[in-house]
């Protein structure tokens, strides 16, 4: 087992473990969704306000230690394998950030979700910028469209302009600390533009070689 592997086991395990530690303390009925002004607008039972996101954690877990073993080009995915398990372990962290949150609000401790989502995620955009960065082509991670598929300089090309675009659009959800209101919008506006950018910008690299 990789030590990474070992790591998000951990995450799994301890998000249990708490879990069951602080479900006595629990409401039946616990807050579990909040709007864009940071009220709560959503309520789930004590059991799945507790044990949603670990059993999130336990499935997305198998997924991401399936995919380098699936991947007909696990090969390339071992040759950037640091950076996405790094990816793996920090977006286990930012569910664990999440899931403490939803635990402390309960207990009275109101800490805004405004606050724990822009910084959580910005960071991961930011990551997730280095690890296009130094991604090589396979099936699953990166920035998988037909053409950056179908050509190896196509694929170097949009990953090099993505992992920019996507550190800056990490920078850009940092705002929504500030404007709390506005948080989503920091967040999706940039994500949906860096996406939108490279799939045209694919597609265009790909042209110059079929011309």
């Amino acid at each position: 087992m990789r030590e990474s592997e070992k790591t998000i086991l951990g995450i799994i395990l301890f998000s249990f473990i708490i879990g069951i530690c602080f479900y006595p303390q629990m409401p039946d009925k616990m807050a579990s969704h909040w709007n864009v002004q940071g009220r709560v607008d959503g309520y789930m039972s004590k059991f799945w306000g507790l044990f949603l996101i670990p059993f999130i954690l336990a499935g997305l877990a198998l997924l991401f230690v399936a995919i380098p073993r699936i991947d007909p080009l696990r090969a390339n995915i071992e040759k950037f394998r640091k950076y996405y398990d790094g990816f793996i372990i920090l977006f286990f962290i930012f569910m664990l950030s999440i899931y403490f949150q939803v635990i402390l609000w309960n207990l009275g401790i109101k800490i805004s979700p405004g606050v724990i989502v822009p910084i959580g995620v910005g960071i991961l955009l930011f990551y997730i910028g280095i690890l296009c960065e130094n991604a090589k082509r396979n099936w699953f991670i990166g920035i998988r469209t037909p053409w950056t598929l179908s050509s190896e300089r196509v694929w170097e090309r949009t990953h090099r302009i993505g992992g920019k675009l996507f550190k800056i659009a990490g920078v850009i959800a940092f705002v929504g600390i500030i404007f709390q209101s506005y948080a989503l919008f920091f967040i999706l506006i940039p994500i949906i533009s860096v996406v939108v950018y490279a799939i045209i910008y694919s597609y265009f690299e790909y042209q110059k070689e079929v011309k």
